[in-house]
């Protein structure tokens, strides 16, 4: 009786763990499929917008986000070029993961300690906004490289680039480069100057403490360090 008692436990268990590396990988092929959607379709939301929606929404229950898309040719180039001297510089050379950078992420945060330096390229980004959380945990990591090369497969840099562009967030509530153009500079994506390009390209690591203290002096210092890379940046 208690063998038999024992290979049922062992036959439930198996069956459990094959119906969740059933359920995974029905989630990476929704991932993989939904990539192939947007290839040439724009995404209306992403699971970050939609997390921060819910967020504002427990304050301010009618809060909208300010969002609207814009073609990659109508985002100034200046912000282009910004974005990838700020965030990415070998965004055009990588196959979705920089691993020189993420060495030197990891040196210079074991280094002083703490979190200084994440190492994440603009298609890394882009799959973290597209359909993770914030959390940090090695297991979300483990997925966003999965999504991060599943786009890479899809895609060329220029659609990869165009969607980061549009839904990556850059203040509280204000996503895409045409809705922080109209919130911090009341003009358009495509009539951004350098200056103020590089401001935007600045605040991207923290967005909603830079939306509320524009005055930083980091801030001002960090924008003039890549108004000086701007014209090296190789756009995709």
């Amino acid at each position: 009786m208690q063998g038999t008692g024992m290979k049922s436990v062992g036959t439930l268990l198996l069956r459990l763990c094959m119906l969740l590396i059933a359920a995974v990988l029905l989630l990476q092929l929704y991932f993989f499929l939904q990539i192939g959607w947007w290839v040439d379709h724009n995404p209306s939301s992403t699971s970050f917008m939609r997390h921060r929606l819910s967020e504002l929404h427990e304050t301010v229950p009618d809060a909208q986000l300010q969002f609207k898309w814009v073609p990659y040719a109508r985002i100034s180039n200046n912000l282009k070029r910004a974005i990838i001297a700020s965030e990415d510089a070998n965004f055009s050379e990588h196959d979705g993961v920089d691993w020189d950078a993420l060495q030197q992420a990891y040196e210079k945060n074991t280094k002083k300690g703490k979190v200084v330096r994440g190492g994440s390229t603009i298609t890394q980004q882009l799959a973290k906004n597209l359909f993770l959380s914030g959390e940090r945990s090695y297991l979300r990591k483990g997925q966003e490289l999965v999504i991060t090369y599943m786009l890479e497969f899809w895609m060329d840099k220029e659609r990869i680039f165009e969607i980061y562009l549009n839904v990556v967030e850059w203040g509280n509530g204000v996503f895409g480069a045409e809705a922080a153009a109209q919130h911090y500079f009341r003009t358009s994506a495509s009539n951004l100057g350098a200056s103020q390009a590089a401001r935007l390209a600045v605040m991207l690591p923290k967005p909603r403490f830079y939306d509320k203290n524009r005055g930083s002096a980091y801030l001002s210092q960090r924008t003039g360090l890549i108004l000086r890379r701007m014209g090296s940046a190789e756009l995709p």
